[in-house]
């Protein structure tokens, strides 16, 4: 009986080895070599995202998962490298910007609502913003993870100094008038910059100008291709930002990280970045060496007409190879589901969650400074669908740093950038 009992379970681990399936996975988000599986407990959007994912290696059944080592700034490049070596991962995050050129060229596999269901992923609970995030000509091509946008990070300590604050709330800018006059006063009553933003590295300048055009009604380009970026529109948006540099109330030389500690250190009364740092601003406020000590999380306010800030959103794919494999294809579904099914663990960033469940949620509710940018949704916006995007806002980038890194002229820059992004839509 012994022997036999043996042999039964020899079989069954047999059989076990035989249907486990190894998932690679790729991601951008930085690095966290101590995340844990605790979804709770982790701090920023690189260990949340790793803590859901130890999560997921060791709670999903006959899954073992493997987080491939990505660099953040040329992760499109090393994702397409191995596309066309024939190696994707089995499952990679990207933006929702990137679904046009990815799926235009056949490299995501279609998710029908069937296999969505199977996997128990319902996109009924998905918001509209999230189902457009993940559709391509009618057909789903991911997950949705979260909305993100830029917000105005405050530090309200100096908004006080300066007489900004109301009703324990920051007073914002309602035109380019009365941001200039703030940012005056600020500095006259601190001695500290109004604003910083990474306007030297990342294409943060390229969101503020695409906000202060969408609020003006402009767009960079048409849904018919046409580039419209040599405008009235944008001329008067980068001047917005330029009248802030010229007064010495804001710097154009910070990089990502310099802005973001000129903030922390309390040398920038706002940051203009996104809702991914909102939890781990509020943690380093919390400390005692921070010269952030108050801090509040604000919708981008509305300059002109109508309000608008840059939105994305990242969503979880998988490449149409591995559908030819049923295991395979199976397996990385539930990491996907999980993904899904932990979408308020990942909201702790401060993203904004994509399910209406979790949405309406106590404990989606109760994060911090979640009612502070509630209308952040209402004015998310983005640009048209375009299989370039990606170049598109390289060369917006390249000429708007020209403009205040090495004082371009505003009209040069802005009719090189339509030459150049008139090209790319055209190819």
């Amino acid at each position: 009986m012994k022997h036999l009992l043996t042999g039964t379970l020899l079989a069954c681990a047999c059989a076990s080895a035989a249907t486990a399936q190894d998932i690679t996975l790729g991601r951008f988000f930085g690095a966290c070599e101590d995340a844990g599986n605790d979804t709770k407990a982790s701090v920023g959007e690189a260990c949340i995202i790793q803590s859901i994912i130890n999560a997921a290696d060791a709670e999903i059944e006959g899954v073992s998962i493997e987080t491939l080592p990505t660099d953040w700034g040329n992760y499109y490049d090393q994702i397409k490298a191995a596309y066309a070596g024939g190696t994707p991962p089995d499952v990679h995050v990207m933006h929702r910007h990137r679904v046009p050129e990815f799926a235009g060229f056949g490299a995501l596999a279609a998710l029908t609502e069937d296999d969505l269901s199977g996997a128990g992923i319902d996109p009924a609970d998905w918001t509209d913003s999230a189902r457009d995030a993940v559709t391509y000509n009618g057909e789903i091509y991911g997950v949705p993870m979260d909305l993100h946008a830029n917000l105005w990070h405050v530090n309200m300590d100096l908004m006080a100094e300066a007489g900004l604050v109301e009703n324990g709330e920051p007073v914002l800018p309602s035109s380019p008038e009365e941001l200039l006059e703030h940012a005056r006063q600020l500095k006259e009553a601190t001695g500290q910059n109004y604003l910083a933003a990474d306007f030297a590295q990342f294409p943060i300048g390229v969101r503020l100008v695409l906000a202060l055009m969408w609020q003006q009604g402009e767009n960079i380009f048409s849904e018919d291709g046409t580039a419209t970026i040599d405008n009235d529109a944008a001329q008067v948006a980068v001047e917005t930002i330029t009248q802030l540099f010229a007064e010495d109330l804001s710097n154009p030389q910070l990089n990502y990280a310099d802005s973001q500690q000129s903030f922390l250190n309390g040398e920038a009364a706002v940051l203009v970045n996104g809702t991914w740092v909102v939890d781990f601003y509020t943690a380093e406020a919390a400390k005692e060496e921070t010269g952030l000590d108050n801090y509040y999380a604000a919708d981008f306010p509305t300059l002109f007409g109508e309000g608008a800030t840059w939105a994305d959103s990242h969503i979880w794919v998988i490449p149409s190879p591995v559908k030819q494999d049923a295991e395979k294809y199976s397996a990385a579904l539930k990491v996907l589901a999980f993904i899904n099914e932990h979408n308020v663990d990942w909201a702790r960033t401060g993203h904004m969650a994509v399910r209406n469940s979790v949405l309406e949620s106590d404990e989606y509710a109760a994060l911090p400074h979640r009612t502070e940018y509630a209308g952040t949704a209402d004015i998310a916006r983005d640009t048209p669908p375009a299989e370039n995007y990606g170049a598109i806002q390289d060369v917006l980038n390249r000429e708007l740093q020209a403009i205040w890194l090495t004082d371009k002229p505003v009209d040069d820059a802005l009719a090189d950038a339509n030459i150049e992004v008139q090209d790319l839509l055209d190819r």
